[in-house]
């Protein structure tokens, strides 16, 4: 049987379409499978607050597909006159927010300790969760709390051998975070609302003016990613994958 050079082209144009919408489809199922599979995040910070303020959009998003949030807070914020108790039960309420479970290093606001003692305790809670991503404050910080828990988890990271993927956010820059410089951008437009809830479940640490310094940097963000709000983190190099890719759309 003769076969014209019209039904050929046609057939080779079918055959093309068809691999096309093959290799669609196993690009689709690639993409979509490591989301499939629910992931555990260990959102550090200084105080109870912390995490809420530097990415409580992310942690938003996160639990809100299924993934479990643990909220890591090196103390427990008590301060006078705010006493410990009155902390503990804003971060609860935050964490209900947020549906995340709060957890604590056991430290003392203020007087942060690193030593071998120290660094193994805080070891031993990062290995307990076996977290698949941990989020931590950026090191450049001014405030000595915010430093301390980011040496302890960098240390946590790189003795467990680099089997979870490390992160850093920012809060209050230019009062806290200095010299951020983004590899990632997670849009938060949608879940801000639940964000500033759960800031603002902080009630005794004047929510009015620290919300609106971070929501401002969520602005600005957003304008660098082209967002209406956005918060922005650092991937550490050598990190074992980058779960938090699964977030950006863009």
């Amino acid at each position: 049987m003769k076969i014209t050079r019209r039904e050929a082209l046609r057939s080779a144009v079918l055959a093309a379409a068809a691999s096309a919408a093959g290799l669609s489809a196993a690009l689709t199922h690639a993409q979509a499978a490591p989301s499939a599979r629910k992931l555990k995040a260990i959102v550090a910070g200084g105080h109870p607050g912390d995490p809420e303020y530097g990415c409580g959009g992310t942690i938003s998003r996160l639990t809100s597909l299924g993934h479990e949030v643990i909220l890591l807070y090196l103390n427990n914020g008590g301060w006078p006159p705010t006493p410990p108790d009155t902390r503990i039960a804003e971060a609860k309420k935050a964490c209900e927010i947020l549906k995340a479970r709060p957890l604590y290093a056991n430290q003392e606001n203020g007087h942060a300790i690193l030593d071998n003692a120290h660094y193994e305790a805080y070891a031993k809670i990062i290995g307990a969760e076996k977290p698949d991503l941990v989020i931590t404050q950026w090191p450049i910080d001014n405030h000595r709390d915010h430093r301390a828990i980011t040496a302890l988890t960098y240390d946590a990271w790189n003795n467990s051998q680099r089997n979870f993927a490390l992160y850093y956010y920012e809060v209050s820059d230019g009062e806290d975070t200095l010299q951020f410089s983004p590899t990632h951008y997670i849009d938060i437009t949608a879940v801000e609302p639940t964000k500033r809830a759960a800031c603002y479940a902080h009630a005794s640490q004047t929510p009015d003016r620290y919300y609106k310094l971070q929501d401002d940097v969520a602005a600005f963000r957003g304008v660098e990613s082209g967002y209406k709000r956005a918060e922005a983190f650092v991937l550490q190099q050598r990190s074992p994958g980058d779960p938090l890719q699964m977030l950006m759309t863009r």
